[in-house]
């Protein structure tokens, strides 16, 4: 679980979106722990499994159902967690990534500012760069890159505080994703796993650190400017080559009759593939906050 801090208990209110998902449902249980009063808000098609072992009470509603207005009119919000977003991976229009990542997002920024809410957390991705290149990821890219700017327009008077999340991985991740498909392969003894040069370089964060960058900020959200960002990582970037080693390294070890063998080299690289990542994890560190979790401690609570 995220790492035990100390923070200052409080009886506020936070709406989340995408609760059921990876990060969403750790932010979850983390929020509970630290008794806050969570509403969830989620897709009625979303699966709880995520959050089967919670301990406390959140409340849920349905945004394909339900009247978002009917939450903020019933709760008094402190501050919304918008992490639900749509990467594209099963087939989405462009119209659907733009409803769940930009569309979605406006509509409840709009009623944060009637109702308001004080602070509106976004989650970003390092992938939001001013040059956008990889072409798999360029409608999801793209859109938060929109979002973004709409939220620097109107960030007066809700706060936004813009998180730009490095390469997030951690137990209960989508098999899609890049880090738990590795695994997933290797669970399955596939013998040959095919994968690029891992030349590319990126700053591997376990999820438990990202979380209490965003508790901590939540208790100093009220010390920020109109609008924040940050740059969410460890501050140091490996290669995918080395990070993808180190798990089946460990993998094997743990099951040393698995028969599966990495072949580097067998996968081109994407078009444009961004190779390193531009960070700043400075603004982050003078706040208190910094990640605890190495890359190698990460894949160990991974497996």
């Amino acid at each position: 679980m995220f790492n035990q801090r100390k923070y200052i208990k409080v009886t506020e209110t936070i709406l989340i979106t995408g609760g059921t998902g990876f990060l969403g449902s750790h932010l979850v249980h983390a929020l509970l722990v630290h008794d806050y009063n969570v509403i969830i808000l989620k897709r009625k098609t979303s699966l709880l499994g995520r959050l089967a072992d919670i301990s406390g009470s959140p409340k849920l509603y349905f945004y394909d159902i339900e009247e978002i207005d009917s939450i903020f009119s019933e709760h008094h919000i402190n501050a919304i967690f918008h992490t639900a977003c749509c990467y594209g991976r099963n087939n989405e229009t462009a119209a659907q990534i733009v409803e769940t990542n930009i569309v979605l997002g406006l509509k409840l920024f709009d009623y944060a500012i009637r109702y308001k809410v004080d602070t509106f957390f976004n989650t970003d991705t390092f992938f939001n760069t001013n040059t956008i290149t990889q072409k798999y990821l360029n409608s999801y890219s793209l859109s938060k890159k929109q979002f973004s700017v709409w939220l620097k327009q109107m960030a007066d008077p809700v706060h936004v505080i813009n998180m730009k999340l490095q390469h997030m991985y951690g137990y209960g991740d989508d098999t899609k994703k890049f880090i738990n498909g590795v695994l997933l392969q290797l669970q399955q003894n596939i013998s040959e796993i095919k994968l690029t040069t891992g030349k590319q370089k990126r700053d591997f964060i376990y999820v438990d650190d990202i979380v209490n960058a965003y508790l901590l900020l939540l208790a100093q959200r009220k010390s920020l400017p109109v609008f924040s960002e940050f740059d969410v990582g460890t501050g140091t970037q490996i290669s995918v080559h080395d990070f993808i080693s180190e798990l089946y390294l460990q993998f094997k070890q743990k099951y040393p009759e698995n028969q599966s063998h990495l072949i580097f080299g067998a996968v081109p690289c994407h078009e444009g593939e961004m190779m390193y990542v531009r960070e700043n994890i400075k603004p982050l560190h003078n706040l208190g906050w910094q990640a605890v979790i190495g890359y190698r401690d990460g894949i160990s609570k991974l497996i």
